[in-house]
Formats: structure tokens, sequence, C-alpha cells
């Protein structure tokens, strides 16, 4: 079976432990074997990013030479993009068709930075005219950042691609799940002959050893972490209680899908199938709650159970599937237990519910599921189930689909359906989000800022703003004469 590396200093090296199976949750047949990275294993991979931001041979090179860097590995992402979302699909699960796209943003993420690199400048402050101020924008140091595993590639890259465009150093934990593209994108990065060793290192293992070493160790000047939000609190208290390095989160959603009367239809129904079953609904920003005014409410209910229903489940390989397996049959099995609580709160399950017979009865599947009478205090209308189930709730008018849409601990993204422009302004301004989509669902752009409130997280990426997180301020004064002080 192939054993995959670590990347440590440049070099691939085996790992201590290859323990690891990498399964494809469509068969449950083993693609590869992944290491369980040791204590010693990780603060090997974080003294190699010290050492070469110490060095200064990344941090000091010039934002031209930066950029060029990332536009090469984006180049080369778009060479290998078949190969790429073959891989993912194989160790994920998500539909040929979506990796594809992925590898393409993931591309065009590193274009994007790489353009970015020499648009980073400081700023003269307004000072009395025998002094200079100046604030200058440094690279924040060595950055540990560790990814989810529900889009393993693209999530490297919006790690990645800013903190190399910052002038940083990293130390780069996959999900345990889904190692194999980010592992690919070692091989990339190894590949161009300007990126120094050392300055990206990419560590397979679990948690508790390898994420947390991150968080803790005093070597390592931040962390970025996607994931959910049990873990982020770990990750922030672990931060605290070293060196108090600078932490961004990205963490779990409940994100309502709201639908007025006017809403244009065929647009609306198929927005909520597609908000929610997307990438077999694991997604943080997944319209995990269709809002639906009541005066459509059961005639919307039944268009979108009919659509769902045409959701082709597959061979994640086949181009005209359009949902493949979870990522795990251990996570089907959280998602199930959701399933069946949802049950016992008196919600009226309308479709799916339970795991696909025949062909796909070796694989991690699920059928699409949604539940109607959700009441909006039960769990699975509070709680993120990271799967492909929906609760539809009902409201009467503007006043109490916001007030459902911002009762739950997370903030991170919403959608508004109507065709009045007003209406659709007053309740974007209401919703507690950090991401609003009116008239759609889902789509992302590397151009705008990407994060939540509440306990959806602290930051964001993306944009201008995601460049900001590894980035330093420092205040220059000079002062232009040379009177003495004259305090003494």
């Amino acid at each position: 079976m192939n054993t995959l590396p670590l990347y440590i200093g440049g070099c691939f090296q085996n790992g201590a432990d290859p323990s690891q199976d990498v399964i494809n949750p469509a068969t449950g047949a083993s693609l590869a074997r992944a290491a369980r990275a040791t204590t010693a294993e990780t603060e090997a991979a974080i003294r190699a990013a010290r050492q070469a931001f110490d060095s200064g041979v990344w941090s000091g090179a010039t934002a031209m030479k930066r950029g060029q860097v990332l536009l090469e590995v984006a180049h080369r992402l778009r060479a290998q993009a078949a190969e790429l979302a073959r891989l993912e699909t194989e160790n994920m699960g998500k539909p040929v068709l979506e990796a594809e796209a992925d590898v393409a943003d993931a591309a065009a993420c590193f274009e994007y930075y790489g353009g970015l690199a020499t648009k980073v400048t400081g700023e003269v402050n307004p000072v009395p005219s025998d002094a200079l101020s100046l604030t200058l924008k440094e690279p924040v140091g060595v950055c540990g950042q560790i990814i989810p595993w529900n889009y393993p590639l693209l999530m490297a890259a919006w790690k990645l691609a800013p903190a190399l465009a910052a002038g940083c150093t990293t130390v780069l934990k996959p999900a345990e799940a889904t190692p194999m593209t980010a592992l690919e994108l070692a091989r990339i990065l190894d590949g161009v002959p300007d990126l120094p060793k050392g300055v990206v290192n990419i560590v397979t293992g679990d948690g508790p050893t390898v994420g947390a070493k991150l968080a803790a160790s005093d070597l390592v000047d931040k962390v970025a972490f996607t994931g959910s939000t049990r873990t982020g609190r770990s990750i922030l208290r672990a931060a605290a209680d070293s060196n108090l390095k600078r932490v961004t989160l990205e963490l779990g959603g409940k994100s309502p899908n709201i639908f007025f009367a006017d809403a244009h239809w065929e647009a609306a129904v198929e927005g909520a199938v597609f908000g929610v079953f997307v990438n077999q609904g694991e997604v943080c920003s997944a319209g995990s709650r269709i809002l639906v005014e009541k005066s459509i409410h059961q005639r919307f209910l039944e268009a979108v159970v009919e659509k769902a229903r045409t959701i082709r489940l597959g061979d994640p390989l086949d181009p005209a599937t359009r949902m493949g397996p979870l990522v795990t049959a251990a996570h089907r099995e959280r998602v199930l237990s959701y399933i069946e609580e949802g049950r016992r709160e008196g919600a009226r399950l309308v479709l799916g519910g339970g795991k696909p017979n025949g062909a796909l009865a070796r694989g991690a599947y699920l059928e699409p599921t949604i539940f109607d009478r959700v009441d909006p205090g039960m769990k699975i209308a509070q709680e993120e189930i990271f799967g492909p189930v929906v609760a539809v709730i009902p409201f009467e008018g503007e006043p109490e689909a916001v007030e459902i849409a911002n009762a739950t601990p997370y903030g991170l993204a919403g959608a508004v359906w109507t065709r009045d422009i007003y209406r659709a302004f007053r309740v974007v301004k209401k919703l507690r989000a950090g991401v609003v989509w009116v008239n759609h669902m889902q789509p992302t752009y590397v151009e705008a800022p990407w994060g939540g409130v509440k306990m959806s997280g602290a930051g964001r990426e993306l944009g201008l703003h995601g460049i900001d997180n590894y980035l330093e301020l420092k205040q220059v004064y000079v002062h232009l004469s040379e009177d003495p002080i004259g305090w003494y």
C-alpha cells in the first residue's frame, strides 16, 4: 500500500508511525496509509519553519519574488487539475465536478495573493513637521495552519496563499481523513525552484498531537484553524496559555436560508436544495435551516422535496453524480444520530433519513433528508449537523424571520430570497452573520472576506482582509531635528 510521507524542512520523509488508513468513502477501500506524526516530528516541522523565517530567506525576499512563486504554484495546480480533482474525489467523496471547481478555485486563490503580494503597502502618518512617522507591515512569523476535510485542497490554498504572500513560514496540518491532495500540493511546492526549503511544512496526524502542539508551541506566532467550534475553543485556550499567539478561527454554522413569498419561484426552490445538499451538506455555511413564509410553506416544501428527489447519488467520479458519500462511515453515523434525534423531538421526516441500498450500500452514502414542522429550538435546528439534513421552519413576516434566523449560537452565513430590494436590505442589515447572500446561496470569491460572528469564529479569510491576518504593524518614528528633546 502507498505510504504517504511527511514534508519537513523541504524533504519528504517517512513518519515514525504510518498507521492512519486513508479510505475511499465511496467504496470503503484503502487508498493509502498516512503517518500519525509524533510530537518530535511536529516539533521538527516547527523548527524548520522557525529557522526559515528567522533566516530571512522568505520574509526578506522581495514582494515581487514572492508573488512570482505563488503565480507559479497556481500555474502548476492548473496543469495538474484533472489528477488533483480525481484524487480529491477519491479521498473525500465529493462529486468530481465539484472537485474540479475546487481545484480551479485553489489556483485562483494563489493567483489572487500572488498579485496582491506587491500591493501590501505601509503608511505615512500625519505628525509635526520635525518628525516622520511610518507604519510598516511585516510578516507575523511562523504560522500553524489546521484545515478541515470538507474542502481539503481549497482550504490549504486559503491558508497558505496569504501567509506566503505576506512572507510568513508555515506548518500545515491536513485533516486526518483527507491528507492526499495536501501532500500532492507539497510536491508542487517542492518543485518550485524559488521557494526556499522549510518555508512550507506539511505534517499529517491527529489533533491532540499535531494540532495541539501547533497551538501550544512558543515557536509558533500565529494559528489559523478551520473546523468545529469545540476544537476552536481548545486552540484558543492553548494559544492563550503559551505565548498569546494570534489566532484566527473559522468555525461552525447553522445558516438560515430565508424565503419570502415574492421570491422568484424556480430560482428559490433550486437555491434551497443547492444551499444544503451541495458537497453532501458538508459545508460550514450550508443552508441547513430553510425559513419559509407561511403563505407559501406547503407549496414550497412540496417543490423542494420534489427537486431533492432528483438529486443523483452515485459514484462521485461519474460526472452525472450530484451527491457522493459522506467523508467517513463514522461521520455518517454521527449524522444519522441527528436524524434520529429529529424524529424523537417530533419533527416530521418528509424525505430520506436513511442509507441507500444496492450498489451504494458499501459506501458512506446518506439520502438527502428533509424535516418539516421543526421548532426553532429543536436540536436539529440549533446544532451543526454537517450533512445532507435540512430543517424547514415557517415564519410570518420579517420580524419573525429575523428573530428565528438569529436565534442560534452561530453566525457564519445566511441568505435572503425576495424581489423586494428594500426588504432584502432591511433583513441583510439585521442578520447577525459574516456572509449574507441575496437571491443566491454559497457563491464564494477569493476577492471578498469570509468568516463569521458569535460561535462561528473570529477573524476573516480571503480578500484584502485575508492577508492582514499574516501581517504585523510596526510604528517607526524618525526625529528630523538634531535639537535635544529639551525636557531636562
